[in-house]
């Protein structure tokens, strides 16, 4: 039976995640701060770390998926938190159990992004360069200090979908595939806290997809599902959009 540790896995996106892959014949080892198989805080690396420790052990030290669907949005407490789990949470994750993910049958991991990714500016530029360079307590001060959260979350997304296209070349070496999933507005906890919010609220009603809905979280689990599996064989190092059609719409000539 396939070993696939999923990060996110007791809510939205992580939950559905963990149910496809259960339903296509895997073990499935959770990992979040609650009402999991792993119990740890990405937002720390001392977190991260013990996750870690965790997933090898209970997976024997070999998987055969990895998929990052962990994250916090607009609302969270500060800034920086919004970088350490969306980039920095995923970035260590996928290099502590790149070995063990060697060792699998057909390894994939995947990595959920977001669509806006594709809405950074010059504001986010900095922080994206201070991800991409691995320095977090730069990153997380410039981010509390700009404070600023939506640009916070569309840097982390952007940063941690370029980092991931750059493991490309070197996982694909080693016979690994590494691909991105970048919803839009999908029906979770997460969202809903950004539909309540006095700040965001209104900026997140209005941002409709042509499809005229949210995603249910099934729906972009089973894509996820579709590219962990051997179907996808020679997809990777890809960003694919899940997003009922918003990013044609609003950036219809860059592909």
């Amino acid at each position: 039976m396939p070993i696939t540790a999923i990060t996110g896995s007791a809510s939205g996106i992580g939950a559905a995640v963990s149910a496809a892959m259960r339903a296509a014949g895997h073990q499935v080892i959770g990992i979040d701060r609650s009402n999991a198989d792993v119990i740890a805080d990405l937002s720390t690396s001392q977190g991260r770390d013990a996750a870690i420790a965790q997933v090898l052990e209970q997976s024997g030290g070999v998987l055969d998926g990895l998929i990052c669907c962990a994250g916090v949005g607009v609302t969270a407490p500060n800034c920086g938190i919004i970088l350490a789990v969306n980039y920095f949470g995923v970035s260590q994750l996928l290099n502590g159990l790149q070995g063990a993910l060697a060792k699998g049958e057909n390894p994939a991991a995947l990595v959920i992004g977001s669509l806006a990714a594709t809405h950074t500016g010059p504001d986010s530029q900095p922080m994206i360069e201070m991800m991409l360079a691995g320095d977090e307590v730069k990153a997380l001060e410039f981010a509390n200090n700009l404070g600023e959260p939506h640009f916070a979350y569309s840097a982390s997304k952007y940063a941690i979908s370029h980092h991931a296209r750059n493991l490309a070349v070197s996982w694909g070496k080693q016979g690994m595939r590494l691909n991105v999933v970048a919803p839009g507005a999908v029906a979770t906890p997460l969202h809903q806290a950004s539909l309540e919010d006095a700040r965001f609220g209104q900026a997140t009603r209005d941002f409709v997809a042509p499809m005229g809905r949210s995603a249910h979280p099934d729906e972009i689990a089973n894509v996820v599902a579709y590219l962990q599996s051997p179907q996808a064989s020679f997809v990777h190092g890809t960003v694919v959009f899940v997003d009922g059609g918003m990013d044609a719409m609003v950036r219809p000539s860059r592909f």
